[in-house]
């Protein structure tokens, strides 16, 4: 016997309107996500410093606005380089008391790995996993678009993974 919600096709029904459980779109869409569809949810916010400011001055942005890194422009916003938290600390260990009055383009990683909004973004975790690094800029025509983090990607990817379970529970549940 057939379940009470189990309504069988009558000659009325179109064939058009049936529905597919699984397509190739719906079971490979987190593999096409882009950076750029991150940065809609993030923002474009990207907190710069020039080159010569001071580790003192950088120390205090990083902890106001709550951030691990801060990209490095020039006077035209055109990326120099980006300065971590963990560039600060290792300096410190090296040079301590020393570190605060020395100058961001002493310490900045000059040689910045960036991503464009096109980019998928299993291939910016990919990167960022691999060169053992937090944050990218984002690169649009030689202009600085945001900066997104690992934590960004991960987070991003776990919303996709709660929305799926969600639709295949809706799926299942009818």
């Amino acid at each position: 016997m057939a379940p009470s919600s189990y309504q069988p096709p009558t000659r009325g029904d179109k064939a058009a309107a049936a529905s597919h459980s699984q397509s190739v779109e719906s079971n490979l869409s987190h593999t096409q996500t882009t950076v750029e569809k991150l940065l809609v949810g993030k923002g474009d916010a990207v907190f710069s410093v020039r080159p010569k400011d001071t580790i003192h001055s950088v120390v205090n942005i990083l902890k106001e606005k709550r951030i691990g890194a801060v990209v490095v422009t020039d006077q035209n916003g055109t990326l120099q380089g980006i300065l971590s938290e963990r560039d600060i600390v290792r300096r410190m260990a090296d040079t301590p008391g020393q570190t605060l009055p020395q100058s961001v383009e002493d310490l900045m990683t000059r040689s910045v790995q960036t991503c464009a909004p096109e980019d998928l973004l299993n291939d910016v975790l990919k990167t960022m996993t691999e060169g053992r690094f937090r944050h990218m800029p984002v690169l649009s025509d030689g202009h600085l678009r945001g900066v997104i983090t690992i934590g960004d990607v991960v987070h991003f990817r776990l919303k996709e993974l709660e929305y799926e379970a969600l639709r295949m529970k809706q799926m299942i549940v009818g």
